[in-house]
């Protein structure tokens, strides 16, 4: 079949095609661009339907309940196999679930809620692997684990029967697993910096509050994890565009443990630490930003509440915590915070000013005091800001807001640079 050179359409040595051929030709032609136009949404950045090589779970499928005796029985449907562990941890008794990375979208937690569990986290834990964390009301044994694979993918089913303390404790810890455990690469941490004295840039390491497993506090569709990773990038885009060194403690929905977001600090050779939150209290009215420095003791009931809620969140990642800090460390430590706390005092002072200045949002109480364990680094001035509350329906609508976040950002890079003067000025009259 070829074209005349007269006219598209006009078939030399072939009857012209009949109306109806014509239509079939014209619909098959408009699915096939329909196909390939779907195809290109799906690829295409930025839209909210995406491919994706995870497996997923199945929420319909997914069931918790009670078994007779006291006991749960708890099963989880994946669209397919993948490695994965269970174990318990103890004080306060905890099931742990460990998976080659899953999809959680669409399982809440009241989905599997059933009597004997408590509070439920799920969600990225480390690169190429997901945690599901459930507190236990009462030590539970696992008495049975299975995967089973099906035709449409997989399904693990745990039970778990009543126990005495003793019997829990005694077998509760993460078991060894060549596939979970691998080894950290080791890096070796740079050697101590000196302290700022205006002759460099400023290095600031910004801390994106919570993240992966933990998402932090949520309302209203809003998760703090995500609008901290936001503003932490916006941020970092405005204090280096004033020429200041920025990292992050993470640049993706991550769970990053405290201490390790103080390692990262110290191995950038940081020369300030800045945690960024947006929390919620859940008894009580809390609005605006506030500015927190370390403190052995709270500066009032809803701030002890905040740092006891932001270190739990380690806890209930699945992390234990049952360290014992060394003494002479600990005497070291308070020596090095001698010099380092009064420098913190006064970059939170300056943090506050300047917000005052630009957005006015503050809290009645715009500087507070905590045991916050992510700002413990004795090296390194540190400050947390809660630039407001989820639980606030107007702080919601701040922070949802890029240009009130963009003027908060610019507001602390404010006060970042005015600190770095007086703080380079101070160091040359201290002696080396």
């Amino acid at each position: 079949m070829r074209l005349c050179g007269r006219a598209a359409g006009c078939y030399v040595g072939h009857k012209a095609p009949s109306e109806a051929r014509t239509r079939r030709m014209s619909s098959i032609r408009n699915a096939c661009l329909a196909a390939l136009a779907a195809l290109f949404c799906l690829a295409a950045p930025g839209v909210a339907q995406e491919l994706t090589a995870l497996a997923h779970v199945r929420p319909s499928d997914t069931t918790a309940k009670a078994t007779p005796g006291g006991g749960v029985e708890l099963v989880l449907a994946l669209d397919r196999p993948v490695p994965w562990r269970v174990f318990t941890l103890d004080a306060p008794p905890r099931l742990v679930l460990d998976f080659s990375e899953l999809d959680w979208s669409g399982l809440s937690p009241e989905t599997i809620r059933a009597r004997g569990l408590g509070e439920i986290s799920m969600g990225r834990f480390r690169p190429g692997w997901s945690r599901m964390v459930v507190a236990l009301d009462a030590p539970l044994a696992i008495a049975s684990a299975a995967m089973t694979t099906t035709d449409g993918g997989a399904v693990v089913t745990l039970r778990l029967d009543p126990t005495d303390p003793e019997s829990f404790a005694a077998r509760a810890g993460a078991p060894p697993s060549a596939l979970f455990a691998l080894p950290e690469p080791v890096r070796d941490l740079p050697p101590a910096m000196p302290r700022q004295r205006g002759d460099r840039p400023l290095r600031v390491m910004l801390d994106p509050g919570h993240g992966g497993i933990d998402p932090g506090a949520e309302r209203a569709g809003l998760r703090e994890a995500d609008l901290m990773l936001t503003f932490a990038r916006e941020l970092a885009d405005v204090l280096r565009r004033s020429g200041m060194e920025v990292h992050l403690t993470r640049e993706a929905d991550a769970f990053v443990p405290l201490e390790a977001r103080q390692s990262l600090a110290r191995a950038a050779g940081a020369d300030v630490f800045i945690s960024l939150h947006a929390d919620a209290l859940a008894e009580g009215r809390a609005r605006g930003a506030t500015v927190y420095t370390l403190s052995e003791s709270a500066s009032d009931a809803a701030s002890a509440l905040l740092a006891e809620r932001h270190d739990r969140a380690d806890l209930l990642a699945g992390l234990d915590l049952s360290n014992h800090d060394d003494v002479v460390a600990d005497v070291l430590m308070d020596l090095a915070r001698l010099e380092t706390q009064p420098r913190s005092e006064r970059l939170a002072d300056a943090i506050v000013a300047a917000l005052g200045r630009s957005i006015g949002n503050l809290h009645k109480r715009p500087r507070g005091h905590a045991h916050f364990s992510v700002l413990k680094a004795p090296d390194i001035p540190s400050v947390l800001i809660e630039l407001g509350f989820l639980s606030d329906p107007r702080d919601r609508e701040r922070l949802a807001d890029p240009s009130w976040r963009r003027r908060a950002a610019e507001a602390i890079g404010e006060a970042l640079a005015e600190w770095a003067l007086i703080d380079a000025a101070e160091a040359s009259l201290v002696r080396k």
